[in-house]
């Protein structure tokens, strides 16, 4: 069936996952079937990225960049919107965001031209930002383009800092793996 296989290319979504979200469809009336169509022909019509952060949006300046209760001064530098997505749940950060629309990657041919590393350094340069906290994946990729970037930086009178990474809360140790407790113990703090 075609619905399933078009589902089941959706990221997270199996075949399994696919079948009963296929079989929800089909078991409600035509007309949720019809406004669920419309809805996703809708935000692919209407979705653009936002002129200031790239975040996705529906207006040329999001909503979080178009918020005067939000800190111009501080910028968080994510790789994605779902990475953006997910500091904003977590309520822990009142700024302002600036999309990558990737990280480096030499092998794939992705490198600084290919993401927004220009646009965050001319954002930079006029001025009013104090902080750009590096909130890319702690993984290869993510780790080089935070290196990159903070070396970039480095000339402007700025504060640059990354997330903490290391042991989740509640974790336990014997279950962290290698690396992870490798850099809680390089990075540890007063308390």
């Amino acid at each position: 069936m075609n619905l399933i296989r078009n589902l089941s290319r959706l990221p997270g979504i199996g075949v399994k996952t696919a079948e009963r979200l296929a079989m929800h469809i089909l078991q409600k009336p035509r007309k949720e079937a019809e406004r669920l169509s419309r809805s996703i022909l809708e935000v692919r019509k209407k979705a653009k990225l936002c002129s200031l952060c790239f975040a996705l949006s529906d207006s040329d300046i999001c909503n979080i960049c178009s918020n005067p209760e939000r800190d111009p001064a501080i910028l968080c530098v994510v790789e994605h919107p779902a990475e953006m997505v997910a500091v904003e749940k977590s309520g822990a950060f009142r700024g302002l965001y600036h999309i990558l629309q990737g990280a480096l990657s030499p092998m794939d041919g992705v490198g600084p031209d290919n993401i927004r590393i220009r646009e965050l350094i001319s954002r930079v340069e006029e001025g009013q930002v104090r902080e750009v906290v590096l909130a890319t994946n702690t993984n290869v990729g993510g780790e080089s383009t935070a290196s990159y970037i903070s070396e970039c930086l480095k000339n402007y009178p700025i504060k640059v800092t990354r997330i903490a990474s290391g042991v989740p809360v509640g974790g336990e140790l014997k279950y962290v793996d290698q690396v992870t407790l490798k850099r809680a113990m390089e990075t540890r703090h007063t308390i």
